[in-house]
């Protein structure tokens, strides 16, 4: 059977630089009206970077949450950007890492509820240190951590980032 739902029209209630919100009228597929918001996101691309039996996580605050966060280096994907490119750029941009080796372990959907987000994540090999070169406005650290003390983390929940999780425990699973 096709569960699959129509749209009817799209309602767009608001159009920002990161995200747009919809309100869309839709069908179900009874073929009953209904409504479907949704969360209009161009996607992300992050890296995981092991090194010498080390995992670089950064550490950065996030004002929704109002917490610093450990996470993968990550960010937005740019309009037609490929995303290990993507991912490439911003491993270097906020660690000074350049590698061009990543091979895609994962495509993440983060809340199929209310968004099209989808999040790429990549291992990346073979890096070089070059510069730091964050965005404006961008404040992290770089930290790099044992396997083992990113076990611990994630066994003790200080890693509560979603891909970073994601993207450990799939590098944990595949040792």
């Amino acid at each position: 059977m096709d569960f699959s739902e129509k749209c009817v029209k799209k309602n767009y209630v608001y159009q920002g630089k990161i995200l747009n919100l919809r309100r869309d009228d839709a069908l179900q597929p009874d073929g009953r009206p209904c409504v479907r918001e949704i969360v209009e996101h161009s996607g992300g691309a992050c890296v995981l970077y092991v090194e010498k039996g080390k995992v670089l996580l950064v550490k950065q605050y996030r004002y929704a949450y109002g917490e610093h966060i450990y996470e993968i280096p990550a960010g937005k994907l740019n309009a037609g950007e490929d995303p290990r490119e993507a991912a490439l750029r911003e491993l270097e941009e906020e660690t000074g890492i350049r590698s061009h080796r990543a091979e895609l372990l994962f495509t993440l959907y983060p809340s199929p509820g209310y968004t099209n987000e989808k999040i790429y994540i990549y291992q990346a090999f073979e890096g070089e240190q070059v510069p730091v070169h964050l965005d404006d406005g961008e404040f992290l650290e770089r930290e790099f951590v044992t396997l083992e003390r990113a076990k611990e983390m994630l066994k003790k929940g200080e890693i509560k980032d979603a891909k970073t999780i994601v993207a450990l425990q799939t590098y944990f699973l595949n040792e």
